[in-house]
Formats: structure tokens, C-alpha cells, sequence
């Protein structure tokens, strides 16, 4: 979730009241002899949404003797930014969170050491976007998605949309809340998702229809579904009135995990005819103070304990073949099996021609 997000999750909880654990080791196991090569800390650099169990982390310790210090620097969009401006002095040793759509930005900057990791086999060619160049190696995939407010339609008699033609319709006017594609990931996946819907020649003029029916722009994720969605808990006691939201198919676990007591259902569905597919990569960083520690983290980060461990802290999916996914996350998220994606060099050569005819239609 690139997607971000995809700091979604950490904010969607702090909404329920809950706070998410805080997936950093400390430098605790340096080895304090100020060589580099002899390192006992890996330095990871990601989003703000990052996020591990304990007992995972020490795990990859005890495996490898590397301590791993999290560097979180914002959404997805601003952390690679800053990669890219300290290129080949790096201010750790692996980036995690690079998503699709900004995957180009990040391999034209050269900011990768390729590096094949160990269990590459184990995933799937589809979601191997660098082919065989190994810049960066594919940690987890999510889907931006519509999600609808059940009792909202459930009240009104009225069946939730279920894909991008619905929300176009006259049954489902100024019921919609989306993000600023030009500020937010959700936003760019939701306007990329409409481009893989309706090509070049059609999603202007579908975004011009779900202009005319109401559609509500907000900057971020965050004001969106916790201030103007009145499925989620936050936009409850805001009193929102917006039961569409763009976010993620992941969102509705989340409603139930951190909810007291949990309810049976969640209290939030998927459109799943209104999905955009993200893949989010790790990367050796170029200039790497503790380069063997950064390949030993990429290798844990698509290992089988790190992957299942992903969906109840990150509420993304394992790219792994063999990942088990638990029980809440699958009895509660749904599974987009024909999302929407575009290619990332197309997203690279077009993507802020897109953005800005986008504004253009939608923000005038």
C-alpha cells in the first residue's frame, strides 16, 4: 500500500485510536570501530508507512548479525527525492518504497547498485519490472481501489458501485471523495487506473463526466478518508458525508483490527472494478557504507518471515509465491484478480503531461 500509501495505514490507525509500532532497531549493534566494512547496522530509508513486528527484525539480527535503524522520511514521494539529491552519498544503505509509478524517477537518477537477490526465483516474472538489470527487487504489491460506506448504501437501497463506469452515473452523484492526483499516490493511482481504463483518447473525458457528477478533490489520503468518508472510523466522528473514497483494498482489515471490540464485517467494501495495481521495490543504494549488510536486508525483505509478516503491519501483499496471508486480512480484504496498470516507462514519459491536464479538467 505505495503507496505508498499506501502512510495510510499508520494514519488510518491512529483514527481508531491505536498506535503502530515503530519498526526501528537502534545502533546499538555497531561494532563502534568507525570502519564501515565492519559495520553491524543497516541503515534502511523509507516512507513514513514502514512498518515490522519486533520479532521479525530481531530475526533477521539473529540471522545475519546486522541491526537494521529505519530512516522514515516522509511519503514516498519526498524520501526517494532526497535519495536522489544525496546520489552516491546515500544516508543509508537500502531504499525501500519505490513504487511503480515513480520507478523511472528513480532508475534515470542512477541511484541503484544492481543486485540479484538471493529468492528472486520465488517471485513471479509479472511484478519484475527492471527485468533482468536487478536495480531493485519487488518487496510487495496493493491496489488503489474505491472503497464504499456499507451502511450508507445499505440505507439508501442502493447497490455500491462497482467499477469506474458506475461512478459516473447519476445514482451516485457528489458521492465521491478523491486525492489530488498532482499531491498524493492514491490520487496519481486512481487518475492512473482511469488512463489504464480508457487510454489516451478516453480518461480526459471520463474525469470531465465524474467532474459534472460531483466528484470532491482533497490534497491527501489522510484529510480524504478520515475527514470526508463516512465508512471509516475517523470520518464517523467527523460527521462526514462522502460514502466513496479512493484508498486501498486493504483499508477494510484495517477498520476491523484496530476497532473496539472488532465487529464481525468490516464496515467497508472494495470496488474492485475501480483498481490500480502498485508494486512497491527495494534497492541497493549506490555509495553504501555497509553494502553486504544492504544485500542481506534485501535478501530477508522477500524471505518467507518478512513477507508473511507484511499484511497485519503494512497491509500490502507478499509478492512471494508461498506467502500465507492471515486469516483477518484475508476473511476482510478482498482480491482484485484484473486491476488496472500501465507500464512505468509510459508512466515515466507521461506522467506529468498527465498530472497537469488532469488539474486542468478537474481543479479549474
Amino acid at each position: 500500500m505505495s503507496t505508498t500509501k499506501k502512510f495510510a495505514v499508520t494514519a488510518l490507525a491512529a483514527a481508531l485510536g491505536v498506535s503502530t509500532l515503530a519498526a526501528c532497531g537502534g545502533d546499538k549493534g555497531d561494532s563502534g570501530s568507525g570502519d564501515p566494512k565492519k559495520s553491524k547496522t543497516v541503515t534502511l530509508v523509507s516512507h513514513d508507512s514502514f512498518n515490522a513486528s519486533e520479532a521479525v527484525l530481531k530475526a533477521f539480527t539473529k540471522e545475519t548479525g546486522y541491526t537494521v535503524k529505519v530512516l522514515k522520511s516522509g511519503d514516498a514521494g519526498a524520501a526517494l527525492n532526497q535519495e536522489i539529491l544525496t546520489k552516491g552519498s546515500p544516508r543509508g544503505d537500502v531504499f525501500f518504497g519505490v513504487d511503480n509509478t515513480l520507478l523511472s524517477r528513480a532508475l534515470d537518477n542512477g541511484i541503484f547498485t544492481p543486485y540479484e537477490a538471493k529468492g528472486l526465483g520465488a517471485i513471479p516474472q509479472g511484478v519484475r519490472l527492471d527485468g533482468d538489470k536487478h536495480r531493485v527487487t519487488p518487496v510487495d504489491t496493493g491496489d488503489i481501489c474505491v472503497n464504499y460506506d456499507k451502511k450508507y448504501f445499505a440505507d439508501k437501497k442502493l447497490a455500491p458501485p462497482k467499477s469506474f463506469d458506475d461512478l459516473i452515473k447519476p445514482a451516485y452523484k457528489n458521492l465521491l471523495v478523491t486525492e489530488n492526483a498532482g499531491s498524493s499516490s492514491p490520487g496519481l493511482g486512481f487518475l492512473l487506473g482511469t488512463v489504464g481504463q480508457y487510454g489516451d483518447d478516453g480518461w480526459q473525458s471520463y474525469w470531465k463526466k465524474l467532474r459534472a457528477n460531483g466528484v470532491k478533490v482533497v490534497d491527501g489520503w489522510e484529510q480524504a478518508y478520515n475527514e470526508e468518508f463516512s465508512g471509516s472510523a475517523g470520518g464517523k466522528k467527523a460527521k462526514a458525508d462522502r460514502p466513496l473514497v479512493v484508498s486501498y483494498a486493504s483499508s477494510p482489515p484495517v477498520e476491523v483490527l484496530y476497532a473496539e471490540p472488532r465487529p464481525k464485517e468490516a464496515p467497508t467494501g472494495v470496488a474492485t472494478g475501480t483498481c490500480f495495481r502498485q508494486t512497491e521495490f527495494a534497492g541497493l543504494l549506490t555509495g553504501a557504507k555497509n553494502e553486504e549488510g544492504g544485500k542481506a536486508l534485501i535478501d530477508f525483505l522477500i524471505g518467507k518471515k518478512f513477507q508473511e509478516d507484511m499484511p497485519l503491519n503494512m497491509f500490502v501483499n507478499p509478492v512471494i509465491k508461498d506467502a500465507k496471508l492471515p486469516e483477518l486480512f484475508t476473511k476482510h480484504g478482498v482480491v482484485v484478480d484484473k486491476p488496472q496498470t500501465v507500464a512505468p516507462e509510459k508512466i515515466a514519459d507521461q506522467r506529468e503531461r498527465w498530472v497537469k491536464s488532469w488539474s486542468s479538467l478537474v481543479l479549474k
